[in-house]
């Protein structure tokens, strides 16, 4: 008998909690060391961006690991799975008992 498990970390929640602490520490910096109020407030403003982005394309890599991970664990049903390249049933082949002249 196992108790209640602790709910798993998600990986991509600690990064853009990260990215986001560094879009309010970076300006802050820069202000620090003498860069103007425009100058911080455009760097938070890409930084916003990119991390914007990057939480997009993990959101979707994770999904996609998700669905692999789904597939690899259910019964494939009927026959409809794909075999090795060039491994076909049946149709026309080509070059096979034609003659070279």
């Amino acid at each position: 008998m196992s108790g209640p498990q602790p709910p798993a970390r998600d990986s991509s929640t600690d990064v853009v909690r990260w990215a986001v602490f560094s879009c309010v520490l970076v300006p802050v910096v820069l202000l620090w060391y003498g860069t103007s109020l425009a100058g911080a407030a455009g760097t938070a403003l890409g930084l916003a961006a990119v991390t914007m982005v990057c939480r997009i394309l993990l959101r979707q890599s994770e999904r996609g690991a998700a669905r692999l991970l789904a597939e690899e664990r259910s019964p494939h049903r009927g026959g409809r799975h794909r075999t090795g390249s060039g491994a076909h049933r049946g149709g026309r082949h080509s070059g096979g008992n034609t003659p070279v002249g």
